[in-house]
């Protein structure tokens, strides 16, 4: 995939990032309770950090879009898929500014790249991970019909502490299979 796609939902619109969304983007990820959450996101999050990751979204296989309002178009987050074409599967990823948790958007955003994963990218398993202190994203992968898979214990290496990594999963065949 060469283009990337823009994605609508009821209430956001998942469009590709450009050097205009600086500005918007580093108060929103640049916070620790932000940061704290994902394995990707440094602390303090730079300038030179945001021109890095929007070069990322440029290279094959990686498809980061911004989530905004279909409102008033305000950034709220980012979401993305790490595609692995030879395995047909691909990592689900997203966050959102601290002002905007609560009210739906991640599950909304995340639903959607799922649907783009799996009819339009004809993905066969989409998983994702979150640390274990972060129970909403479970929850939030839970609503999606995700599977709980497995922990990896002390998998991964945050802020010189290991820490679980709780895995998630769904097949195409259960994605169809969704009422």
């Amino acid at each position: 995939m060469t283009t990337l796609p823009i994605l609508e939902t009821a209430r956001l619109k998942l469009r590709p990032y450009s050097q205009d969304d600086i500005e918007e983007l580093l108060p929103l990820i640049g916070t620790r309770e932000v940061a704290a959450t994902t394995m990707r996101i440094a602390h303090p999050y730079t300038e030179q950090d945001a021109r890095g990751f929007l070069a990322l979204t440029k290279e094959p296989g990686k498809i980061w879009l911004a989530v905004t309002l279909r409102s008033d178009g305000r950034q709220i987050g980012g979401i993305g898929l790490r595609v692995e074409e030879q395995h047909q599967h691909a990592e689900l990823g997203y966050w959102l500014g601290v002002p905007y948790w609560g009210q739906g958007y991640a599950t909304e955003a995340s639903r959607e790249m799922l649907r783009f994963g799996f009819e339009d990218l004809g993905m066969h398993r989409i998983f994702a991970t979150h640390f274990k202190h972060n129970a909403v994203s479970g929850r939030i992968l839970k609503k999606l019909g995700m599977r709980h898979e497995g922990c990896q214990r002390e998998h991964l290496r945050k802020w010189d502490q290991f820490v679980d990594s709780e895995l998630y999963g769904l097949l195409r065949h259960e994605w169809e299979a969704r009422e």
